[in-house]
This record gives C-alpha cells, sequence and structure tokens, in this order.
C-alpha cells in the first residue's frame, strides 16, 4: 500500500471515529439528557460518517486497486490524487465542525463556510473521478502479467 493510500485509508478511520462519537453524542442528547438534536447535528453525523469514511475509503481503495494508469493517460496524477485527499480532508473537517457549531450557535457566517467546504467536496470529488475514469477499463493485470510485467 503506497502513501497516497495510506493517508486515505487512515483519514477515512479518524472520520470514522469522529462519526461514532458525534452519533454517541447525539444518543447522549436524546436518549439520556432528553434534548433531542436538530438537523445540524444530523448533518454533521451523516457527512463524516458518509463521505469522511465511506467516500474517503471507497477513494483510497480504487486509487490502491485499480488498474495501473496507462502511460498514455494524461489524466492520471499523483499530485491530483494529493488535490483530491486535502480537498477532501478540509472540505469534510470543516463542514462537520462548522455543522457541529451551528447546532449551538447561531452565526449566520456559518452557513457560508459550511457551503463553501460542500463546494470543497465536490471539487475534490469531481477531480477524482477525472483522475480515476482511465484507470476504469476492462483490460486487467492478467493482460499485463501475460507480457511478463510483475506486481
Amino acid at each position: 500500500m503506497f502513501t497516497n493510500v495510506r493517508w486515505f485509508v487512515k483519514t477515512s478511520i479518524v472520520f470514522m471515529l469522529a462519526g461514532i462519537l458525534s452519533g454517541f453524542f447525539m444518543m447522549l442528547a436524546r436518549r439520556v439528557f432528553e434534548i433531542g438534536y436538530g438537523p445540524s447535528l444530523l448533518s454533521a453525523h451523516t457527512h463524516v460518517i458518509l463521505v469522511g469514511f465511506m467516500m474517503m475509503m471507497i477513494m483510497g481503495v480504487s486509487i490502491w486497486f485499480f488498474p495501473k494508469a496507462e502511460k498514455t493517460d494524461k489524466r492520471y496524477s499523483p499530485a491530483l490524487v494529493v488535490a483530491v485527499y486535502w480537498l477532501m480532508v478540509i472540505g469534510t473537517s470543516v463542514r462537520f465542525i462548522g455543522e457541529f457549531a451551528d447546532a449551538f450557535v447561531t452565526l449566520k457566517f456559518l452557513n457560508y463556510i459550511i457551503v463553501f467546504s460542500s463546494l470543497l467536496q465536490i471539487i475534490a470529488a469531481g477531480i477524482f473521478v477525472y483522475t480515476i475514469w482511465g484507470r476504469v477499463r476492462p483490460v486487467g493485470s492478467q493482460i499485463r502479467e501475460a507480457k511478463g510485467e510483475r506486481f
């Protein structure tokens, strides 16, 4: 497993822990303290689990497992993979913190921060699709192995 993949996988695990802890916090609020929680906490929890954990895990594993980019494929670039990583980490972290904070304070600028962080996630997803697209093809490693390439 190479460095970029480890970043994606380990960061996704950190986001999973944040999701579990935020879910536990929501359960305590509802079941123990009987104060409930609003849509901002639910959104923070959902996004850190689905985007932070699941999406980043899928991205990292697909970068690792999909066939190597063809030499003629100009779309795949390790630099773009790093950009995707940082856009996802920043976008997801800021969104999680912003949504969580929005549950407790009413500050208009938080809305803009949350929207901007969502935009970072969308940009990251778009770049990811662009870079990985050429690696999704019917030709697999068995053809390269038949030509003598070893992994």
